[in-house]
């Protein structure tokens, strides 16, 4: 029987994780970090280890991130924002050129980047996922980089 090796629990890396959100969509954007936030401190990382550093907009994510994981004590990224479909293709350039930056940033520097860019149609959807209906991708996209952070520790202690 093979053994299973999950993230759910286990210990964590010391260091930062950085979230990196928009100011764009600011009540959106804001619930967002304040659930990350919350997420992170549940696991042990608080205070001057969840720096928040905002960009103008989900556009500018990538190049800000970048910048951030090349600095030696930062651990894990998440990216916050929030792009809502307009009149024109405009939202559909963004959201596919920022998605793919970030995860070719984070298979290269091996290096969890979660992705917290909502992709709404329309803003209903938008607070609907930011902590109305649907819950709050800001939690998700946290919880993803804790147990992403949890494996990688144990798949660098030896499978």
């Amino acid at each position: 029987m093979s053994t299973e090796i999950t993230g759910l629990d286990g210990d964590l890396p010391n260091g930062k994780v950085v979230i990196v959100a928009s100011r764009y969509n600011p009540a959106i954007c804001d619930s967002l970090v304040a659930a990350a936030l919350e997420t992170l401190s549940e696991a042990g990382y608080t205070g001057d280890r969840t720096p928040v550093v905002r960009v103008p907009g989900a556009w500018e994510l990538p190049s800000v991130v970048r910048h951030i994981i090349d600095q030696p004590d930062i651990v894990a990224a998440i990216a916050l924002g929030c792009v809502i479909r307009g009149e024109t293709t405009h939202d559909e350039h963004i959201n596919r050129a920022v998605s793919l930056s970030l995860m070719d940033m984070g298979t290269e520097k091996q290096i969890p980047i979660a992705f917290g860019l909502l992709t709404c149609n329309t803003l209903e959807q938008a607070i609907n996922r930011s902590g109305g209906t649907v819950g709050n991708k800001g939690h998700e996209a946290a919880g993803a980089v804790v147990e992403l952070l949890r494996l990688q520790k144990k798949i660098d202690a030896g499978i």
